[in-house]
């Protein structure tokens, strides 16, 4: 494990859990890195005593939509109002801030004229008053919104570029087709979480946001709760003190690389969405980072060798790129080992870290498809599928989607996975569940 740092970035730690044994003609091997950044200088937003001062400075832009379905119930645009309101008084001061309002096209709301404002307490006070004149009315094209919020991002000279996008209605007036090419036009440029609110919304075009943009994405199903959310997440995008990092992976001759995920705290797969780095080497998006840890899943497969033989099976470093274009800061790194061994006990065992990530990539995957399989009516298979997740989420103490399992189905017995589907579903439970199912549990350590 290996630390480096330059003083207005946090410092990075990986850590590499792995069993590297082998058994004879053994090729597959896999490694849980966690990656932790600590001490860039804030929590929550709140910068820390003695805390060197941020350079790069942050640009957030928040999405609301205002299409005709917002009206109803007329409480939705009120606590929208009322949420985006919570959210520009969390902007800390000197961060760039716009807000645009989203319907089939997308208006700036403030400041306007394709700026950004500055938080400090007059502009705080314009953009709730301006927020006074929004309404609903027209259709929902979610494309356009993200473009505006990336040439309004794309103009400030900041590190931290990162937008927040509230929808309560499907993507009607665009094709899925502008939506990707919107989403691949902005992936890379900026971060986005993306909120779904009520029940009129598609879980997979939110996900599908929060998935390119390297956010999160949630569920408020009872508009209500928009204020507390959105003052989290702005919070959340305040803590952050560094972008644009990287895993980079390196790999000799010989070695494939099967996979590439982060397991906590969500699943992601980030296999197709590595850009080559010269030689033998690719970088895997991770986004910004604050005071946090997260856990990857890198699983290769290397040349068969003799027992007793040993390699590097792939070397994992993060790093940061520089601005200027010269080499990039290599902030930490960690290294995936084989070793070729005829001990069965030491090749047949299974790290804890990599089996507990196996069953939770695996409980994300059976909950989606149990839960469309339920959909198209095939209830056989969305009770087996369901009842495979009950036992994956009970095995491994994941009790928050255990719970949200509990309202789609009753379970019979968690330990065999033993379920019946419920014959009423609140739609609302239905799309928790589904919004949620890639959230993991860490392994307790």
């Amino acid at each position: 494990m290996a630390n480096f740092s330059k003083s207005n970035v946090p410092q990075f730690s990986v850590e590499v859990y792995q069993n590297e044994f082998l058994p004879e003609g053994g090729r597959e091997v896999n490694g849980i890195i966690t990656v932790t950044s600590t001490g860039g200088g804030t929590t929550g937003g709140v910068p820390l005593p003695g805390a060197p001062e941020r350079s790069g400075g942050a640009a957030v832009v928040i999405m609301v939509d205002c299409s005709g379905s917002m009206d109803y119930p007329p409480t939705k645009m009120r606590n929208a109002r009322d949420a985006t309101a919570a959210a520009v008084d969390t902007l800390r001061d000197g961060t760039s801030f716009a807000v645009v309002g989203g319907t089939h096209v997308a208006k700036e709301v403030y400041p306007g004229n394709g700026r950004l404002a500055v938080a400090d307490a007059r502009t705080r006070a314009e953009a709730k008053q301006a927020l006074r004149r929004l309404s609903a009315g027209g259709g929902t094209a979610i494309g356009t919104w993200l473009r505006l919020a990336d040439r309004l991002l794309g103009a400030a000279d900041v590190d931290i570029r990162h937008g927040i996008l509230l929808t309560d209605g499907r993507n009607e007036h665009e094709s899925p087709e502008d939506l990707r090419a919107a989403l691949d036009a902005c992936a890379g440029r900026f971060t986005c979480d993306a909120r779904g609110v009520g029940t009129d919304w598609e879980v997979k075009e939110v996900t599908a946001v929060a998935s390119a943009l390297l956010g999160t994405a949630d569920i408020v199903a009872d508009p209500a709760g928009l204020a507390a959310d959105f003052t989290h997440m702005m919070e959340n995008a305040m803590g952050k003190e560094v972008a644009d990092v990287a895993l980079r992976l390196w790999t000799p001759v010989g070695v494939e690389i099967r996979f590439v995920k982060q397991v906590a705290p969500t699943v992601a797969d980030l296999t197709g969405r590595r850009t080559e780095a010269g030689p033998r080497a690719g970088d895997y998006p991770t986004g910004s980072w604050g005071d946090e840890s997260r856990d990857y899943h890198v699983c290769v497969r290397v040349p068969e060798a003799g027992i007793g033989r040993e390699m590097l099976a792939a070397r994992v470093s993060l790093v940061l790129p520089d601005p200027a274009g010269g080499a990039p800061q290599t902030l930490s790194q960690g290294l995936v080992r084989a070793v070729w061994t005829d001990d069965m006990a030491a090749s047949t065992a299974i790290n804890p870290q990599v089996a507990h990530y196996t069953g939770q990539a695996e409980l994300a995957q059976v909950i989606q498809q149990g839960l469309d399989a339920r959909k198209s009516g095939d209830f056989d298979g969305a009770t087996a599928k369901l009842g495979r997740a009950v036992q994956l989420a009970s095995a491994s103490g994941n009790e928050d989607t255990a719970k949200l399992l509990s309202k789609v189905v009753d379970v019979v017995d968690a330990a065999t996975g033993t379920v019946r589907l419920k014959a009423k579903v609140a739609e609302a439970d239905e799309m928790t569940l589904e919004t949620r199912s890639t959230k993991t549990v860490r392994v307790k350590k």
